[in-house]
């Protein structure tokens, strides 16, 4: 959990063209959702916890100018003030949507990461030949893909030996194996 907050974060931070491009796009396609979900239920139960001092974000006013109608009633329309309410709203609205963005994000390069593992593990057509001539049914994936990866592991391992054997030592290196014989014999006759 704690790594998911912190990638999260990173993908909040992160200034990835890319992702942003995304975001926007799904985010206009999330709106409607999104700020039915703010005003519709979050909102309410943030009101309702922080109207047990006073009513709540809907009158949450700093005025700087504030004009009274002839009943006593404030005018909004007409008054000057810093809605602090909705800049939450705002905030709410942005965490939700960047939340449910990052993780539409995830699940996507998680099933994208899963998919490209899939497509390595299959043999390509010089496997496939070679698993044929060995007799194996095509049609069980697993037993295709086990067979594809010994193939390919008896293949790193010949390209091993087959380096180990086309090395040609270097001058120096010969020298030094004839160096190293010389001094076992002297240290053999004394």
């Amino acid at each position: 959990m704690k790594k998911f907050f912190s990638d999260f974060k990173k993908f909040i931070t992160r200034g990835n063209v890319v992702d942003m491009a995304i975001g926007v796009i799904v985010a206009s396609a999330f709106t409607a959702i999104v700020t039915a979900l703010t005003n519709g239920i979050i909102m309410p139960f943030i009101n309702y916890l922080l109207s047990l001092g006073g009513t709540g974000l809907d009158s949450a006013y700093t005025f700087l100018k504030r004009v009274v109608d002839e009943n006593g009633a404030v005018d909004l329309a007409n008054s000057i003030y810093i809605d602090w309410g909705s800049f939450i709203t705002a905030i709410i609205n942005f965490l939700l949507v960047a939340f449910v963005l990052f993780c539409i994000l995830r699940i996507f390069m998680k099933s994208k990461g899963f998919l490209q593992k899939q497509i390595s593990e299959m043999p390509n057509k010089e496997e496939k030949k070679q698993l044929k001539t060995l007799g194996v049914n095509m049609k069980n994936r697993r037993e295709v893909i086990a067979k594809t990866a010994e193939l390919r592991e008896q293949k790193k391992q010949e390209a091993e030996e087959k380096a180990k054997l086309e090395h040609q030592p270097t001058t120096e290196e010969l020298l030094t194996d004839i160096k190293l014989l010389l001094e076992k014999q002297n240290n053999q006759e004394k």
